[in-house]
């Protein structure tokens, strides 16, 4: 059996559709009259009077015309064959009542047989060859019923429909005398919001098949949610294939799906979803409910072939929940009759015997009730109001009459087998049930009464296919992407260790800044290096702390500290490093300098300046753009522990509108500064003297340090969506260059002091081994790559240095064996031989020399003169033609030569055991002495001062 909904829609014909579409232009009631005499005499519809047991005896009938199909060959016949049985027992009831004493009610059926030319006939026929009808009940085919309602106005006659459903005819500027007991189409609209407000459902998409009826009820259902705080984020329609639209409502992330189409289109709507994954958990499905029992069987044996499975489909419609209004009501209250619902329900099953049942049968008996209670109220009316007629005097132009009937039918409100009956401007506010699909069945979950506005849900009976109701859209939950605390935890440990360890260089290095070692390496820069390392290892903290552990505001704060602390270090460890190799550089790569004096104060002045170009770059950077929390946002991901919401990865960063601008300018300033100090520390990498005894730890901290910030700033960048990727690599970045900075600056001298710690406070006496040999090859090799241009000059000095030093070892040799034969020789003499004054002249030289090497002043006196043949004016002729062994081996040169060499030798190795200093002048020199005979100052002098 063809639903009266389904097929009232669908089954319009092109006549039906092109009458209905004209309806609003016709004007039918001044061309009634000349149809009616057109219309053959004798009639082409036939009446039917019903009746029981029979009219009252002399009792007046009141006559009702009956339009609806009754015909085997309609389908919508059986809709009429089925309430008749119904309609019956209420003219029964209603006559044994005596409600309309003395009158009794004639109900007249005429067949329209759902077609407009013929329904058109039958009502024409009834009105020109019947009884004067005072009402018309019935119309079933929503063509044929709008129609005919149309033209009611014109006739002063009353329609009320059990069967028409169709929206057109809620226009009561249209028909105005038209009521209904079945709810509308639209009536269910008002339900759904309720449901949806139940389960807070506040975004839904609707799902419409291009046919008129489906459209209007889409259209109202827009006009009921507008306002109620309901979004329809998509609205899709098709007309033959519905697989489009149901992936644009996925594509749109709709969740709760309004359908509206008919149960052969529906068939394909959730094959659809089930090949869109558009169903389970985390979609609700809502489509009309007066689709026929088992209906997607019916739909596969309609020769509408599906690609889908019987179980695939069934899988996709699980869950879904119809709306359509509600047959009997489910009260078991006593209806206007006297009798509950169910009780009337078994009446109508006895009397209708083989007929087929309606589902419109409870709206037909409340129908006949509505009518008796109309007349009833319109003959109180008219006996109150003194007009001496009759209500069987009505005739077609009656219009007040006419009025008295529409006014009492707008009246009506009682309870009935249907509800609670009752209009709205010519609609019946009824009663709507939800009933859900479960495992292959209907269940009904719910009703929503529309005259009391209220939705009842039975308890324990909708079930979801989750363990809560679907989400009305994806639940996105924000989540901050935050440092990992073992990962914090990890890094701080290593952090603290690290500014423990500094903390102890620095006591280290304030403990023994008077120690020679320490204060040759300057021990106020490496403080500084030791402040910006700690200040450094200080930044991590702050970079490590996020969202998850501080608020927002101060997160913005942080974002300003943390800049300055790192930048702060960074110039002060780095400035001090560059400040000591550019140190090196000035005085071992510029030798066109006789005197160059670099005092730590000017390395102060160097790292002072840095940090105030610093200063002026981030006091302008937070003055005119100051940092700011921005929150970067990601792709949605799905949740982990498989809840029915998305991921959606936010994180935290530090910015402003003109990063760029501000980035690159830090980044060229320390970029310069970094490749200027790479380049230093290359030009200086063979330079390794004793006076500085750290340049080249600091050359190797300064490449340390470029080439580790270079890599982590690029890896920083390439990692900036994974926060704990870029802590780490950040964090370890710093924590590498801090401690191998000082590592290499403060543990070499740390050994050096533990394993020698005389050489802290004295030099040794100078002990000319293999090992010295190959020491000064290395010293004046490393010497001679300063400058190329002077490089044959310091070999030939080198040279000359080795041979005089030899001959000094030799003379020491001597004087050991001349003191022990002076042990026996008291003879002394003040004969010096002049060689011998020139020969040790030039050795005290060579020892001034020698000394300056590796003395405290690091001086280098370059004193020879290129004519070392010169010899003093006042020799001795006679003296010169001598054997030269027989005058050395003779007693009285002997005793000469030690009155020469002993107080010289004396004064020479007096700074080897804290003697007076080995730069003052010769004491075997006048004062007065010859300018060529005095010690003569060298042209080159480089001094280091406070080393």
């Amino acid at each position: 059996m063809a639903s009266s909904r389904g097929s009232g829609r669908s089954g319009l014909s092109p006549f039906a559709t092109a009458a209905s579409q004209a309806a609003p232009g016709l004007r039918l009631a001044p061309m009634l009259p000349l149809l009616l005499l057109l219309l053959p005499a004798s009639g082409g519809s036939r009446a039917f009077p019903r009746g029981g047991a029979g009219p009252p005896v002399n009792s007046p009938p009141l006559s009702i015309m009956g339009l609806m199909p009754l015909t085997d060959n309609v389908a919508k016949g059986s809709i009429g064959r089925g309430v008749l049985p119904a309609v019956e027992l209420a003219i029964q009831q209603i006559r044994n009542e005596s409600l309309l004493y003395p009158y009794f009610l004639d109900l007249r059926l005429y067949d329209t047989e759902c077609d407009n030319a013929k329904g058109l006939k039958a009502f024409y026929d009834a009105i020109k060859y019947g009884p004067n009808h005072l009402m018309v009940f019935g119309g079933v085919c929503p063509s044929v019923t709008s129609i005919i309602a149309e033209s009611l106005k014109g006739w002063n006659l009353v329609q009320l429909s059990f069967a028409a459903t169709t929206p057109v005819l809620a226009d009561k500027k249209k028909y105005p005398y038209f009521f209904r007991t079945v709810p509308s189409d639209n009536a269910v609209n008002p339900a759904i919001l309720k449901l949806l407000k139940y389960y807070q459902w506040k975004r839904v998409g609707t799902l419409t098949q291009d046919i008129q009826r489906f459209s209007e009820v889409r259209n109202d259902l827009t006009g009921v949610l507008y306002g109620e705080g309901i979004e329809i984020s998509d609205t899709a329609s098709f007309s033959n294939d519905p697989c489009n639209s149901v992936k644009k409502l996925k594509s749109n992330d709709v969740r709760i799906i309004l359908g509206q189409f008919d149960q052969n289109m529906a068939a394909k709507v959730f094959c659809c979803a089930y090949h869109e994954n558009m169903f389970g958990s985390k979609y609700q499905w809502i489509i009309p409910g007066w689709y026929e029992p088992s209906w997607w069987e019916l739909a596969h044996s309609e020769g509408n072939p599906s690609p889908c499975l019987s179980k695939n489909l069934l899988a996709a419609m699980e869950g879904y929940i119809g709306v359509d209004f509600e047959p009997l009501s489910s009260k078991e209250i006593k209806t206007i009759s006297g009798r509950t619902p169910q009780q009337y329900e078994k009446e109508y099953n006895d009397k209708r015997s083989d007929v087929g049942p309606s589902k419109f049968h409870g709206y037909a008996y409340d129908g006949i009730w509505v009518i008796a209670k109309t007349l009833q109220r319109a003959m109180e009316h008219l006996r109150t109001s003194n007009r001496h007629q009759r209500i069987q005097d009505f005739n077609y132009t009656d219009h007040k009459l006419g009025k008295i009937f529409l006014d009492a039918m707008n009246e009506t409100n009682f309870f009935g087998v249907t509800g609670q009956v009752v209009f709205r401007n010519g609609e019946r506010m009824g009663t709507i049930k939800f009933t859900q699909f479960q495992d292959s069945s209907e269940v009904k979950v719910g009703e929503y009464n529309a005259v009391a506005d209220t939705l009842e849900i039975i308890n324990d009976t909708i079930r979801f296919q989750g363990s809560e109701p679907p989400k009305d859209k994806t639940i996105i939950q924000e989540q901050l992407r935050e440092i990992s605390l073992p990962l914090y935890s990890i890094l701080s440990a290593l952090t603290i260790l690290g500014m423990i360890m500094a903390s102890a260089f620095l006591f280290f290095n304030i403990k023994n800044r008077n120690q020679k070692l320490i204060k040759m390496s300057s021990p106020y820069m490496n403080n500084l290096i030791i402040l910006g390392g700690m200040l450094s290892y200080a930044s991590i903290f702050l970079f490590g702390l996020d969202g998850s552990f501080v608020s927002e505001k101060t997160f913005e704060t942080l974002c300003t500290v943390r800049t300055w602390i790192l930048t702060v270090g960074y110039t002060t460890a780095f400035g001090a490093m560059f400040a000591k190799t550019w140190r090196v550089h000035a005085i071992f790569k510029n030798v066109k300098m006789k005197k160059k004096i670099i005092k730590d104060q000017k390395l102060l002045v160097i790292v002072g300046g840095m940090l105030l170009i610093d200063l002026c770059i981030l006091i302008c950077w937070q003055a005119v753009d100051p940092l700011r929390r921005t929150v970067e946002k990601y792709n949605m991901e799905p949740d982990p522990a498989g809840r029915d919401i998305s991921i959606r990865p936010i994180l935290e960063h530090c910015e402003n509108s003109h990063m760029t601008i501000w980035l690159g300018i830090v980044y060229a300033y320390k970029g310069l500064l970094m490749l200027f100090g790479c380049f230093l520390a290359w030009e200086t990498r063979n330079v390794s003297i004793p006076a500085l005894n750290d340049s080249k730890y600091i050359g190797m901290s300064v490449y340390n340090v470029g080439i580790m910030c270079i890599i982590g700033a690029a890896v920083s960048f390439l990692t900036r969506d994974q926060p704990n990727v870029q802590f780490c690599i950040v964090a370890l970045v710093i924590i590498f260059c801090s401690t191998i900075t000082l590592c290499l600056v403060f543990v070499p001298k740390l050994i050096t002091l533990r394993t020698n710690p005389d050489a802290a406070t004295q030099n040794r006496r100078f002990q000319f081994t293999q090992n010295q040999k190959k020491e000064d090859s290395k010293t004046s090799t490393s010497v001679t790559s300063v400058n190329q241009a002077s490089t044959s000059r310091l070999e030939g000095l080198q040279s000359e240095n080795h041979r005089l030093r030899m001959k000094i070892t030799e003379l020491d040799k001597d004087l050991e064996e001349v003191t022990m034969q002076l042990q026996d020789t008291p003879e002394k003499t003040t004969y010096i031989k002049q060689n011998h004054y020139q020969e040790l002249n030039d050795i005290l030289n060579i020892r001034n020399f020698t000394e300056s090497t590796d003395g405290e002043k690091a001086i280098l006196k370059n004193h020879l003169d290129q004519n070392t043949q010169l010899q003093w004016n006042t020799t001795e002729p006679s003296r010169s033609s001598q054997d030269p062994r027989e005058d050395i081996n003779s007693p009285e040169h002997i005793q000469r030569r030690l009155s020469l060499q002993l107080p010289i030798l004396h004064h020479a190795y007096l700074p080897s055991i804290g003697g007076v200093d080995a730069s003052c002048a010769s004491p075997c020199v006048s004062p007065t002495a010859s300018p060529r005979h005095r010690h003569v100052q060298p042209p080159f002098r480089v001094m280091v001062s406070g080393l």
